[in-house]
């Protein structure tokens, strides 16, 4: 879809884009100093794998700083972007041939990731039941003696809603039973619009827990992510990053220190105000169009939305939206395996302004018949 939009771009067509997961404020100034600063000052050797110490120590100090959660620094991985520690943590946790249980709605890199280390993507249903989440007893009907691992997201993609504490808890419990791994993804974090989302460092301790620089820090072509892990696999995780990538982008790294001073915090919180400003105007307006959107899109930047009562084939609607209407969205076929047909996801990663055209644009479309 991007591609296509770029396309008719080039041709002079306007889009509003709805289909990207990638925050539209460029990265915080503070931020990009102090990546200026680091090149002046040279810094552009390798680190050691684990990541710069003092981004480990500030990453530990923001866990116990905002969400009252103290984390041992060392139990932190520096990461080459969210996806290359999940990566990292499936290679970790998942042999070949065994089976990694995977949300259905849910983002569809990660089935490549499992795929990569010769391991099978497991899809388990996820509904407006259990708010897009996948719980303990979805897991344990799913798994089987192949299954390695089971990953989550809150908040989630494509879905936007949160992970509450006894989902955590009781996916925790669960895999400590069954002797398997959790990964929690919860690269979303500080893109909350309600009360803040249940933390896997107290909920699930015994997890691996994924964050990312790219979203709530606004860092997206930095690919800078974090680990947080038992101190046991600590060493196992250095060795892979050694083997896998030497260390993450070290201007990047000395850049994300300044993510944790005020200055950053407070262009952040701004942002993130910005976002709930979209959501609470798409929400409303995609409903009123006809689109369904159960559950509670309280996270992230996105709205799953079921489109069953317009169309029969949500890729040709994406198409028609693209083609007709210059608006870009995303069909479900991304997304999940159940029903693709009957939803979209639309991203308010775009001004509110261009939000506004879209909708009208949208509303138009529909009128004339689709």
């Amino acid at each position: 879809m991007l591609a296509r939009a770029r396309e008719l771009e080039a041709a002079g067509q306007d889009i509003v884009h709805m289909e990207i997961g990638e925050p539209d404020f460029p990265t915080a100034a503070p931020v990009t100093e102090a990546g200026r600063a680091a090149l002046a000052a040279g810094e552009t050797g390798y680190l050691p794998a684990g990541g710069l110490p003092e981004l480990r120590e500030a990453i530990a100090r923001h866990y116990a700083d905002h969400y009252q959660a103290p984390v041992d620094p060392q139990r932190i991985v520096i990461t080459p972007g969210a996806s290359g520690a999940l990566v990292v943590a499936l290679a970790m946790l998942a042999d070949p041939g065994q089976n990694v249980l995977l949300p259905d709605p849910g983002y569809p890199c990660n089935r490549n990731f499992v795929e990569l280390v010769d391991a099978r993507p497991r899809a388990v249903r996820v509904t407006a039941d259990t708010d897009y989440q996948l719980t303990a007893g979805l897991a344990r009907a799913a798994a089987d003696p192949r299954t390695a691992a089971i990953m989550v997201g809150s908040p989630g993609n494509p879905t936007g809603t949160l992970a509450g504490a006894a989902d955590l808890a009781g996916l925790a419990a669960f895999a400590e039973e069954r002797g398997v791994g959790l990964i929690v993804d919860e690269i979303y974090h500080g893109l909350h619009y309600g009360d803040p989302p249940a933390q896997g460092v107290v909920h699930a301790p015994g997890s691996i827990i994924i964050n990312s620089f790219s979203k709530y820090f606004g860092m997206t072509g930095w690919r800078l992510g974090w680990m947080v892990m038992p101190a046991e696999w600590v060493p196992v995780a250095e060795k892979l990053m050694q083997n896998l990538f030497i260390s993450a982008s070290t201007p990047a790294q000395h850049a994300a220190l300044a993510c944790f001073g005020d200055e950053a915090r407070a262009i952040f919180e701004s942002r993130r105000a910005a976002f709930r400003q979209r959501r609470d105007f798409l929400l409303p307006a995609l409903r009123e169009l006809g689109f369904h959107i159960p559950g509670h899109p309280d996270g992230a930047f996105y709205l799953y939305a079921d489109v069953s009562g317009l169309t029969d084939d949500s890729a040709e609607l994406a198409e028609a939206l693209l083609d007709r209407a210059g608006v870009a969205a995303t069909p479900g076929l991304d997304f999940e395996q159940t029903a693709p047909e009957r939803h979209m996801r639309f991203a308010y990663t775009t001004a509110m302004e261009r939000l506004e055209a879209g909708v009208e644009r949208i509303a138009q479309l529909l009128r004339a018949g689709g």
